[in-house]
């Protein structure tokens, strides 16, 4: 496995959990379970990006690099989605995600050869 930034990675997770659980909270309070069945599938990726973007800013990271991986993680939890336990892909798309970020951190912090 690549280097890692084992700080990014604890970060990234805590924070994009701490994110989508308070965007889940609240849109799940504020509208209706109908809103959900026709938008989700746009409502629950934009949460994920915009949670991203913001992880990306609190940790300095790259936004683009950040939102590619955000993507990526999010991919295997379309599987529990479609089999209609969509939370149960959370903690993995997170892990994913955490993981990610520890390794765009590492390669963005290490100096280049043309650095040297």
């Amino acid at each position: 496995m690549g280097a890692m930034d084992r700080s990014v990675l604890w970060r990234a997770a805590l924070l994009q959990a701490l994110l989508v659980t308070a965007f889940a909270v609240v849109l799940g309070g504020a509208l209706r379970r109908s809103f959900f069945e026709d938008w989700g599938w746009l409502a629950g990726p934009g949460v994920w990006a915009a949670c991203a973007l913001a992880v990306a800013a609190a940790l300095r990271l790259p936004a683009s690099g950040v939102l590619a991986g955000a993507a990526l993680a999010g991919l295997p939890s379309l599987a529990t989605v479609v089999a209609g336990a969509h939370w149960a892909g959370a903690p993995l798309a997170i892990a994913l995600f955490a993981l990610w970020c520890a390794r765009l951190a590492a390669r963005d912090r290490t100096p280049t050869a043309a650095a040297a």
